[in-house]
């Protein structure tokens, strides 16, 4: 394995672990909270996020020959491409009152379980393996253990039809703002 992947690797595994803090490691937030404070802990959980990300953007970037592991039929790639929008969706449905909170319990992470299983429907590469299938399995552990630490789900009133068309909108402007920065961010173009 050479040093990009293991960049890869590393920046996948950071954000998990970051992210398993609150489900899983209450105490050891309440103790670093109790260090650090509250905004001293938000900072350094931030921090490592940041740090996470970038390792993953450049982890990816650097890796130029990623090994070719499998090709889904071309029709899978149009399919990808209306997931990734049904998952911009949900992550914008998860910061505000919406009627998908009376469907779906977490929006935000079932948005980058759809996200990373369109990215491996449309490549069939090592970095994406790693990237999009370590990121997919980290949602779906954290709304299970979510789950289980939170208990019965408790569903939020639900909120004017107006808001579902502000989501949309919201969404859609989200998604084309992703498709002109994706060659930045990953190298690759879209359109």
């Amino acid at each position: 394995m050479d040093k990009d992947m293991t960049l890869l690797i590393a920046g996948v595994l950071l954000w998990s672990l970051v992210h398993f803090i609150p489900s899983v490691g209450h105490s050891f937030k309440q103790s670093l909270t109790g260090k650090l404070g509250e905004d001293g802990y938000k900072g350094v959980f931030s921090l490592l996020l940041v740090a996470a990300l970038l390792m993953m953007v450049f982890g990816w970037r650097s890796i130029d020959q990623p090994g070719f592991l499998y090709a889904l039929p071309l029709w899978t790639r149009h399919l990808g491409m209306l997931l990734i929008v049904i998952a911009f969706i949900l992550f914008v449905a998860a910061g505000v009152p919406t009627r998908i909170k009376q469907i779906v319990r977490h929006p935000q992470l079932t948005g980058v379980a759809i996200w990373a299983a369109a990215h491996l429907m449309m490549n069939g590469d090592s970095r994406s393996l790693v990237l999009f299938g370590g990121l997919g399995t980290w949602a779906i552990l954290e709304m299970v253990l979510i789950n289980r630490r939170d208990g019965e789900w408790v569903k939020a009133d639900v909120p004017a039809m107006g808001q579902e068309v502000k989501i949309l909108i919201i969404s859609l402007v989200a998604v084309t703002i992703a498709i002109f920065a994706h060659p930045w961010l990953a190298g690759v173009a879209i359109i």
